[in-house]
């Protein structure tokens, strides 16, 4: 049966919304929820949300004013929200001689059911993570480039390269746990009780590039790191010849001693 606030509705807009690092569920599962995994709940003012622990809600037909203060229940329970949510969107039309078509910015359904409503919101939120990812990547790779110019022009590297060798280290952290929490390349576990709906999953993670942009930014993360491992052999060696010339500085001004004393006396 669909939820009872989409009766008699052919067509609601679904939006997602990646509001923080984590968010705290306990509370709203031990109230009343429309559906588990991931949990949905009833919007007051009309609507409905399916909630992820790693920060992404999803509304289905909720109207702005009721967005807001949703949006303000769940703050308490956001940890380290983003100054902005990253979004992702798309109109839900209830049409069964198209279901499972997406055209445009359409997805057709044969009728708004619980599981349906999951399964896209798993998308969406998932399309919302990789945005963040993408983001994320692109700031590092903005600051690797004028170090590796460096490198090529003047065979070296500055002082600050720790820094940078710092905010790689923190990014690798961040979106190694974030992919652990999210599990981007696994099917949502809806699908396990409602195998028919495979195909309109299959379909959205092909429209939102979902597979694609997930093998791309593998390819980021692994080329950061190794740049990451390059900087820090190379501030080592740096560091070590720098000892190294120490070392003998003060072999030399030892000899130095020595002989001093051998002629003074």
């Amino acid at each position: 049966m669909p939820p009872s606030f989409l009766s008699g509705k052919p067509a609601f807009h679904a939006r997602a919304m990646l509001i923080g690092e984590r968010l705290h569920l306990k509370t709203m599962e031990a109230g009343d929820s429309l559906a588990l995994t991931p949990l949905a709940v009833a919007v007051e003012g009309g609507g409905i949300a399916v909630l992820f622990r790693y920060g992404a809600v999803v509304l289905f037909g909720v109207d702005e004013a009721a967005e807001t203060a949703f949006l303000e229940r769940l703050a308490p329970l956001t940890r380290n929200v983003y100054p902005a949510p990253l979004i992702e969107e798309i109109d839900v039309q209830i049409d069964p001689r198209k279901s499972g078509e997406i055209k445009g910015s359409v997805v057709y359904i044969v009728e708004a059911t619980m599981e349906r409503l999951q399964v896209i919101a798993d998308v969406l939120a998932k399309s919302a993570v990789l945005t963040l990812y993408e983001t994320k990547i692109a700031g590092s790779f903005d600051q690797i480039e004028p170090v590796a110019a460096r490198l090529m022009r003047d065979g070296h590297i500055n002082g600050r390269s720790k820094d940078l060798v710092r905010h790689i280290g923190a990014t690798l952290l961040s979106e190694y746990v974030m992919a652990g929490r999210v599990a981007i390349t696994e099917k949502p576990e809806v699908l396990w009780e409602n195998a028919a709906l495979e195909g309109l999953f299959i379909r959205l993670e092909d429209e939102f590039e979902i597979k694609e942009r997930h093998v791309a930014l593998e390819y980021k993360l692994n080329l950061i790191s190794r740049s990451a491992e390059t900087l820090v052999d190379l501030l080592h060696s740096r560091h070590s010849v720098r000892l190294e010339w120490y070392v003998i500085a003060l072999i030399a001004l030892e000899i130095l001693i020595s002989l001093y004393d051998l002629f003074a006396h």
